[in-house]
Order: C-alpha cells, then structure tokens, then sequence
C-alpha cells in the first residue's frame, strides 16, 4: 500500500495520563521528587499511571469508513482526538492527509456571544476554509442547519438542539478529506438525522474517509466497511463490521471479572480470522446453486441443506443457562433451512437453567448477512407474558411461529433468554448467527428490499381529463 492511499496512519500510538488520588499529591510530585534525585535517593512517584491507550497501530485507506466500538473508557474518544490532534501522543506517531473535519463535542468551538453567522465563519476558519470559499458554502449550511432567523442571532439565544445543528451543518458542508465523528450521529429530530446520514453517504460516495465512533452496531454495520473493537485503551480486533460488533456486544454482556478470558478470546481471533468469517462463509455459494437445482413450483414448504451452516455464531453468557437444539420447522414438524416465501414456520430452541430465576423471557432476531437486524419478537415486554419462576435444573422450549414475509436471500438468526437473578435482570444466555437460512420464492415482485409488501404498481396515462392504464404489475 502506497503512502498516497493513506488517510489515517497510526505507529505504536499510546496516551499515558497521571491520576492523582489527592490536589496535594499533583504539587508533591512537582517538588519533591526534584530534591530526592538531587539526595541521590529514587524519585517517590505520587501518581497512579493511566494508560487510556497502549500501542495502538493501523491504516486507513482513502475513502474507507471506519467504525469504532467499545465499552465505555475504552479509549474510543481519546483515538478521535489524537487523529484530529487535539491530543499530543505519549509516544508513537499520527499521520492524516488530507483536510480533516470533527464532529467530536459538537458547538464546543463556538463563541456564545456571536451570532450563528459569525460561528459559521469563525468555525470554517478553524478548518481551514478561506472566507471566499465560506461565501459559497454559507447558503448549504444555512440551509442544512434549518434555524431560519435564528441564524443572525446570538448563539446564547439558542436551543441546545440548535447549537448542535448549526454545529454538524458547518462541518458537514466543508468537503472534508478525513471525516471524524464522535457519536453525533444522532442530533436533532427524525428529519435532520436522515439528512445527516445522507451527508455522510455522500461523503462516502465522493470516495471521503469517514472514522466514526456509535454505540449503536447497526449504524456501525450500515454504514462501515470495516471496524476495530477497542477495550481498556487496546485495539483487540479489526475486520468486518458484522464480526467486530458481535464479538463488542460479547464483551458488553460480560461481567467485568469474567472479561479477561474472553479479551484473549477475541485477540486471538486477529484481523486475519475476523476477514475470512466476515459476513456468511462458503456455505451461501453452496445454497445458491442448491436453490438453482429446484425446479420452479416444486418448492414445497422448502428443505433442509446441511451445506448452510454459520460461520460467525458467538455465544454470549451460558453459566446459568444454555440454549441449543435451535431449528426451523414447517407447521407439520419437518426441519428445514430453506423457507419459502409467504409459508408458515416455526423457530424453535430448547432452554436449560442451570439456576433459580423470576421473570423469565424467550427471544428471537432475524439479521442480514451484513448484520442488519431486521425483525424479532420476545415475550419481555409484556410481564404478564413472562415465566414468574424457574428451578436450576428446569427445561423448556420456546417456539415462535411466524409467516415468513421475507423475499430472497440468505439471513442469520439470534437467540436469547433473559431473567432476573437476584436483584438484577440480564442475559442468562445469547446465541448470535446460530443458524443460517435462506428464503425463496417462485412468483415474480416489485417489491425489493428485505420484506415482502405485497405492492400493486399501476401506471396511467393522463390526457386531459381522461386517465388510461398502460400497465400494472405486482402481487395481488
């Protein structure tokens, strides 16, 4: 890789800070330790060191979009503001090329007396944006922001909502070469945030490179091409979106003493393994020319094809409780893995406690191959639903049974039990891509997607006052 294809390039990257238990230890070990070497005695060290990062070192190509994921005080925020040097490393070296816009702590740069005018320009200043260039631009970003007057009044006049606006609306609209965000995504109203990832899928399509740091996996698998899971200021695992966040939600569901084997866990995974996992495994080549070998209204209500089996299953939990035997079956008991669209099935696992537990829950979740989660259903949201009791030694099955409205393709399923123990409700356990299924269908559609709407298209001509149907299509 050439250093032109470099946006982001970190080597042996760490932050180090002093944690003092007391003020006074800060104005200690600014003197004493002085006369102690002077005495020629060892220097007392009055501070805890704290290592928010530790040898960090990757690449990112241009036009890559990178998510970021961890625990909080993994480090995540500390990386952000490193790339955008706001941050000097304790040691190791940064490289970006290229402008850089950060959405970190969003209007922090902003001077409350001025108007949203004049922090627009002042903003675009920082950047690096000449006022000429700003001139131009104004428009989009008042436009973007959609504060109306209020943009010739004084930031201390606005909402919280509005100086985030106004804020993201100016780095937005900057063209930015390396796009940082530090979980911004979700500013304002319903309407402003799709326009916000309209923004950044533009960036991406005008080959920008975007870093971003989300809590939220789905964002991460919807619009990255890659991510890095960090814990406790190290970089654990890089590869694909759908492997990082399954084995970053493994580590979420985790008590704090039961992390440090499963740390090991996924290090050892390496980027290499995370890539060759990444999104479905060979198994789908083999379910595509399985499908091709149907005749077309010879489906049935599907079949089982042992070659679908999932690659990228994690396990979360399972000490108190354990789910296996997880399949699909039609509504007359047969197993299968291949679904037919618009057929009746039933998803069923077995469940063992190997604890006592109130308030017990049974859950399901489809996802696409990118990791997508696209439906599910549980019994938790309605406590009258719930098993009040259960015995260490007790077994159940859970059997959900649905109308399968997906449309071709291949899907993943989860699966999850969650109960209270003593005074706390978690995840006994979790079962991740288990199983992986396929939907066919022999019927022709306008409708595309995940799910089936059953759509009817019509198309008239207009003349005049007269409307004349020149086609229609769709399911009726």
């Amino acid at each position: 890789m050439s250093a032109h294809d470099i946006a982001i390039r970190l080597r042996g990257v760490s932050k180090h800070y002093m944690m003092y238990a007391e003020p006074k230890d800060r104005l200690k070990q600014s003197i004493i330790p002085r006369f102690q070497r002077l005495a020629g005695q060892p220097p007392k060290q009055y501070y805890r060191d704290f290592a928010a990062l530790s040898s960090v070192s990757f690449d990112i190509r241009r036009g890559e979009t990178v998510g970021i994921v961890g625990r909080n005080g993994s480090g995540k925020s500390t990386l952000l503001q490193l790339v955008c040097g706001t941050l000097d490393p304790t040691t190791g070296t940064v490289e970006v090329n290229g402008r850089i816009a950060a959405l970190l702590e969003l209007g922090s740069g902003f001077n409350p007396e001025y108007t949203g005018r004049e922090n627009v320009y002042l903003n675009g200043a920082i950047l690096g944006i000449s006022r000429k260039d700003l001139d131009c631009r104004f428009d989009d970003i008042a436009r973007f922001a959609d504060i109306g007057d209020f943009i010739d009044q004084p930031l201390k006049t606005y909402s919280s909502g509005m100086v985030v606006r106004l804020a993201f609306a100016t780095a937005i609209n900057v063209d930015p070469d390396v796009l940082v965000v530090d979980e911004a995504l979700a500013v304002g109203d319903e309407a402003f945030q799709r326009k916000c990832y309209a923004r950044i899928e533009d960036i991406k399509d005008k080959g920008g490179t975007i870093l971003f740091v989300s809590h939220s996996t789905q964002t991460i698998v919807q619009l990255c091409s890659r991510a890095m899971l960090f814990d406790s200021g190290e970089l654990l695992l890089d590869g694909g979106p759908k492997i990082v966040t399954n084995q970053y939600q493994r580590l979420l569901n985790l008590p704090r003493e039961e992390t440090p084997p499963i740390r090991e866990e996924i290090r050892a995974m390496g980027t290499d393994a995370a890539d060759r996992a990444r999104e479905g495994g060979p198994g789908l080549e083999a379910a595509n020319a399985k499908s091709e070998e149907i005749a077309l209204g010879q489906l049935g209500q599907g079949w089982l094809d042992p070659s679908l089996v999932s690659l990228t299953t994690v396990s979360y939990e399972g000490s108190q409780a354990r789910i296996h035997d997880v399949h699909f079956t039609t509504l007359s008991g047969e197993p299968v893995n291949v679904l037919v669209k618009g057929n009746r099935y039933r998803y069923e696992y077995r469940a063992d406690f190997f604890t006592d537990a109130r308030d017990v829950s049974f859950g399901m979740l489809f996802k696409s191959v990118t990791g997508i989660e696209l439906a599910g259903a549980n019994n938790d949201r309605i406590r009258g639903r719930r098993l009040a009791r259960v015995g260490r030694g007790d077994s159940f099955v859970a059997s959900f049974e649905f109308p399968c409205t997906l449309l071709p393709g291949v899907y993943f399923t989860s699966a999850g039990i969650m109960a209270t123990v003593g005074d706390e409700r978690r995840f006994l356990h979790r079962l991740l891509d288990v199983i992986t299924f396929r939907v066919i269908d022999n019927s022709e559609t306008v409708d595309y997607g995940f799910f089936g709407l059953g759509c009817e298209v019509t198309v008239h001509r207009q003349t005049g006052l007269r409307s004349e149907s020149v086609g229609s299509s769709g399911d009726r």
